[in-house]
């Protein structure tokens, strides 16, 4: 299995012979206006084409439609009639933006030799947490492949110990860059520094790796700075892996 961090949450992942888009961001840096007031979004470039990031891709997960995970630019440029899994809030605007090959992945579903479950997580807590909207995170399971859990934008809580218990995934993809909306500074509104390490804590038989790190301007947890915390805490390398955009992770 390949896994290749593309910039943010946009990831690219090769999987029981299928290529999987996740999440994507196609926006060059500065078009989108700025969520904390710092700077405009995405903060850096693509590191690679669009034209590259789409080569041969099966499908399409998309874990919410906030700009940051799915802009106007991959509305654009991805084929209308590729198939594409989104949450069941998300149906309408698939909808609207012309996608023809939507399914709304209510619990679970199979595509072709990939079974992809749906599960739950939360977009921060407290005052800011009605005004995020529903998200969503995806297991992906294949017969000699190991299990893969995309938490998606959600904290550290219950619900996601719970996908970690029940599906004991070899490989988690955490939202780790601590984002906070203007207002709200002490809750983040994904995983910060402290929740990732959590995670590897809890799932100490995972391989961890981090992204959505040092792109938007209200992500403030830094690469260097998850990487030194980690290894206080004994997370080595090869548990909590943290990409740099372009990367590309060979498991």
């Amino acid at each position: 299995m390949d896994i290749q961090l593309i910039r943010n949450a946009t990831i690219k992942i090769k999987y029981a012979g299928k290529t999987i888009l996740v999440d994507p961001m196609f926006s060059s840096k500065g078009v989108i206006e700025s969520f904390a007031g710092i700077a405009k979004n995405p903060t850096v470039d693509l590191t690679i084409s669009i034209e590259n990031i789409l080569a041969n891709v099966d499908f399409v997960i998309v874990t919410h439609t906030h700009p940051d995970h799915f802009d106007t630019l991959a509305s654009e440029k991805l084929p209308k009639t590729i198939k594409l899994f989104c949450q069941p809030a998300d149906k309408a605007f698939m909808a609207k933006a012309n996608f023809v090959n939507t399914e709304v992945v209510e619990t679970q579903t199979t595509f072709e030799n990939i079974t992809l479950t749906r599960t739950d997580g939360k977009h921060g807590s407290g005052e800011i947490l009605a005004q995020m909207g529903e998200v969503s995170g995806f297991v992906l399971q294949s017969k000699n492949e190991p299990t893969l859990y995309i938490v998606g934008d959600s904290i550290w809580l219950e619900e996601v110990e719970n996908v970690i218990a029940t599906f004991k995934p070899e490989i988690i993809i955490t939202n780790s860059g601590g984002a906070i909306m203007p207002g709200f500074e002490n809750d983040p509104i994904i995983m910060n520094a402290e929740q990732t390490i959590s995670l590897a804590q809890y799932a100490n038989n995972s391989k961890v790796i981090a992204v959505h790190l040092e792109s938007l301007d209200h992500c403030r947890v830094k690469r260097n700075s998850l990487r030194q915390k980690a290894t206080e805490k004994g997370i080595d390398e090869n548990r909590l892996i943290i990409p740099a955009d372009g990367q590309l992770i060979t498991l």
